[in-house]
């Protein structure tokens, strides 16, 4: 459905079901996004026949002479991850036993039983049951505790993620007997469930930030985001939304055509987005349509050096056309597209074909001449010289100097330089914070408390907005959760000072909500002091 660039209406697109959390793997993979999501593996196969005698000779000459025995595919395998990582630090080989889990992130589903879990004091929690899953159907709850799956035990110091997530998941269709203990019963209840297919939501949360002004959070560009943002817009529009805040910090990138097809609600017709080009890739431009919703209304995007690719994509677009103001840190630096390449066996793989240009024709993707190592830490590099906190360590390579049609000046060589620059929040995150928050044991507090205090908590608090406005952190449950810090060995005493009480105060809250009322309870609680998102209303006040 298109619209005029002065129209601001709801797009009429079929709904999707809320936003809910679900069982995510950390895969440790830096997203970014591809001309396709399949390419056909036959041409490869003719080409390696043709030209790869040396490659098969060799490994056949170590399977028979080397000291030891080998596993030649095993061999073959490493051959190849190790040929694509020394083209570039995004072309990446993908075995088989790793492809779905690889690719579920951006494919919008995985097939589970639907359940948020954590570990906490060695036992498999239950967070939060996704709302129409399967689990939820049958009436599991959050804070029950899975204590065997098929008959296996999942208590013990040696139960892990992965073996959870082993026991879980499986195909659409097939069943898993598990077993809850549920605070007041002395017996566990035996559930028999039928796995289906679990969203996977890019689209964190979307709610009214201020009175007009919305706030959308969005966590990759998968296949189902289009679709999510107009859900979201549509929401928005309704509760009277007129300006608009973006949040793709910590956003790593997605498909090509999502970025594309998200940075087109915003501009008007005939605008160039991105253009693509390589060596066997003739220049291919992207252009926007009259498909947008919201085209002439403000708009804020947040960035960090968390956000890549796709992300990078959608910030420069509306950078370079004047038409958004970017805020946060520079971004990743990115400018590199895959194409992926289903094989034979099932293994797959990710190779760099092309570069991508913004509309004054920048390619913001940073050096990589130095290896991968020193690729990634370069985020790391950032933090030491002090960029992170001060605008002026920023280093702009002066060479690659472009002009926006509006006057405005943006550099290429290294990712999305912000409009208005915000440091991190070292008075909201101290490393004391920090610390306790990475190992988890802010986490196992809120969700401990939570869980003793929950029927209470739900009595008083009917929705996530009661929660929101009404709910205090205040100093019974902070010496309740010191006595906790200090009853953990290697964590020192937390004192009472302002900065620190700041953020343990606003990250319990956040947790504590979420534990009741899953993302609505959580990102309101987490965004109030953020400095991005203050910043973000000034701007469009």
């Amino acid at each position: 459905m298109t619209f005029e660039p002065s129209d601001h209406k709801p797009h009429k697109r079929k709904s999707l079901m809320p936003i809910y959390f679900a069982i995510v793997l950390a895969l440790g993979l830096t997203a970014g996004y591809y001309l396709s999501k399949r390419s056909s593996s036959p041409a490869i196969a003719n080409y390696k026949q043709a030209n790869g005698t040396k490659m098969n000779s060799l490994i056949n000459y170590i399977e028979k002479h080397y000291v030891d025995t080998i596993d030649p595919a095993d061999l073959e395998e490493k051959a190849i991850a190790s040929l694509l990582k020394n083209l570039d630090p995004h072309s990446d080989y993908i075995p088989a036993k790793e492809f779905e889990l690889v690719n579920e992130p951006l494919e919008g589903n995985f097939d589970g039983i639907g359940v948020e879990f954590n570990i906490i004091k060695d036992t498999v929690r239950v967070v939060n049951p996704i709302i129409d899953g399967p689990s939820e159907k049958l009436g599991i709850k959050a804070g029950d505790k899975i204590v065997a799956v098929d008959g296996v035990p999942m208590t013990g110091k040696k139960v892990t993620n992965k073996m959870v997530f082993d026991k879980l998941r499986g195909k659409s269709g097939s069943t898993v007997n598990v077993s809850i203990l549920r605070s007041g019963l002395k017996k566990p209840i035996e559930f028999k469930i039928t796995r289906d297919k679990i969203p996977l939501y890019s689209i964190d949360i979307a709610y009214m930030v201020k009175p007009g002004i919305g706030y959308m959070k969005i966590s990759k560009f998968a296949a189902t985001t289009y679709d999510e943002y107009l859900k979201a817009f549509n929401d928005l529009t309704k509760k009277g939304m007129k300006k608009l805040i973006i949040d793709l910090r910590g956003n790593g990138g997605g498909f090509l055509k999502t970025a594309v097809d998200l940075a087109d609600e915003f501009l008007i017709n005939g605008l160039q987005i991105v253009y693509t080009a390589g060596r066997a890739h003739p220049k291919k431009a992207y252009n926007s349509t009259t498909q947008g919703g919201f085209e002439k209304n403000p708009i804020v995007v947040l960035i960090d050096e968390g956000s890549a690719s796709a992300s990078e994509i959608v910030a420069g677009a509306l950078q370079d056309n004047d038409r958004a103001t970017i805020i946060g840190r520079r971004s990743f630096g990115k400018g590199l597209v895959q194409d992926q390449i289903d094989l034979p066996d099932g293994s797959g793989i990710r190779l760099t074909i092309a570069r991508y240009y913004t509309p004054t024709g920048r390619c913001i993707q940073k050096p990589y001449t130095h290896g991968n190592d020193a690729y990634y830490n370069e985020e790391y590099d950032r933090y030491e010289n002090g960029e992170l906190y001060n605008l002026d360590s920023i280093k702009l390579d002066k060479t690659k100097k472009y002009i926006t049609p509006g006057g405005k000046v943006v550099y290429g060589g290294g990712g999305i330089v912000p409009d208005v620059f915000v440091p991190v929040d070292t008075a909201k995150y101290s490393t004391i914070v920090n610390r306790m928050y990475y190992t988890g044991t802010i986490n196992s507090f809120a969700f401990e408390y939570t869980d003793k205090k929950r029927s209470i908590l739900l009595s008083k608090f009917k929705t996530a907005n009661d929660f929101n406005m009404q709910f205090k952190v205040g100093t019974e449950v902070l010496q309740e959760f010191s006595s906790y810090v200090n009853s953990k060995s290697n964590n020192s005493q937390i004192s009472a000072n302002g900065k620190q009480l700041i953020g343990i105060e606003l990250i319990l809250k956040s947790l504590i909500g979420r534990n009741l009322f899953d993302k609505d309870g959580y990102y309101p609680n987490l965004n109030e002091h953020d400095n991005c998102i203050l910043k973000a209303i000034e701007v469009l006040k």
